[in-house]
This record gives structure tokens, C-alpha cells and sequence, in this order.
């Protein structure tokens, strides 16, 4: 989301200064090139490259205060959650899931219809977080063996990939 914000002010520049606006959003692509290809080093680079960059247009941009706090909020955010951002071409090469949209919007269906007032049961986050661990484990194929391990005797059928 944080990318997002910085392409719409790129793309506010392009309309007040055209070289400028085309370079702070190449700017902004390679930022997130790098964090998609896991470079945390090079993505803190870029961050400094963009930020050197709005020094050049201080006086000619009216939201340029808001666009150089919007790029010095992204550091502490890449450099806090550094572990957490994957490399998608290492993830591509192992076969490994790329995308994790179809997670989150089961994740947000679900707990928002049962956080949601209208509803007459509500869950407590405990019990949020528990439906949620037991999902992953049924998207990660790890629920079965968990219930084997409680219970030996029990058949487990595995169910194969929808199509």
C-alpha cells in the first residue's frame, strides 16, 4: 500500500513537472523491483535515491512535504519487517505459492462476517485466531497429520488439488 501512495504522488508530479514526475515513478518501479527480488539493501538505496531526488523539486511541488514523509515512513517499514519480505524470483524457482491474495481474502470474508455487529455470534479474537491457525493448516496440508498424531486409529483422507 505504502507503494501505491508514492506512485499517486509520482503521478501528481508528472502533471506539474513531466521529467520529474517520469523519474521519481522509474524511481519508484525500482524500489519495488527490489523488494519483490528480495534486495532490502538495494530497496533502502532506492529510498535515499527518491528522497535525494524530491530535494530537486522542493519549491515547485505543493504536497512535497507530504510525499518526503510519505518515503521516510517507508524505511523504518522495510527495515522493521526486512525478514518478512520474501524473494519472489527465489520463491518462483522452488515452486514455492507467490501470491497470497486468495489467503487474505478468505481471512477477510471470514472474520469480518463474524466480527460484523449485525450478526448475533460474535468470536472473541481467541477464538479468531484459532479458526485462523486451523485454516492455514488446511491450506498448508498439515491438518490431517496433526489429527493423526492425536489420533492414530483415525483415517485421514487425503483431498487432491482443485483445478
Amino acid at each position: 500500500m505504502r507503494l501505491t501512495v508514492l506512485d499517486q504522488y509520482g503521478k501528481g508530479l508528472v502533471h506539474g513537472d513531466q521529467g520529474l514526475g517520469e523519474e521519481m515513478r522509474q524511481q519508484i518501479e525500482r524500489l519495488k523491483w527490489s523488494l519483490w527480488h528480495g534486495n532490502l539493501v538495494k530497496a533502502l538505496d532506492k529510498i535515499d535515491d527518491i528522497a535525494s531526488l524530491i530535494d530537486t523539486f522542493e519549491e515547485s511541488y505543493p504536497k512535497c512535504k507530504q510525499l518526503l514523509k510519505a518515503v521516510e515512513a517507508f524505511r523504518p517499514s522495510i527495515t522493521n519487517n526486512g525478514h518478512l519480505i520474501p524473494h519472489d524470483g527465489e520463491r518462483y524457482r522452488h515452486g514455492a505459492a507467490r501470491a497470497t491474495g486468495f489467503v487474505e481474502s478468505t481471512v477477510h470474508q471470514v472474520v469480518s462476517k463474524r466480527f460484523c455487529k449485525q450478526q448475533q455470534m460474535q468470536w472473541s479474537k481467541r477464538g479468531a485466531h484459532r479458526l485462523l491457525q486451523t485454516r492455514v493448516k488446511t491450506l498448508n496440508r498439515a491438518l490431517g497429520s496433526l489429527f493423526k498424531q492425536w489420533y492414530p486409529d483415525m483415517e485421514v483422507e487425503e483431498v487432491p488439488d482443485a483445478a
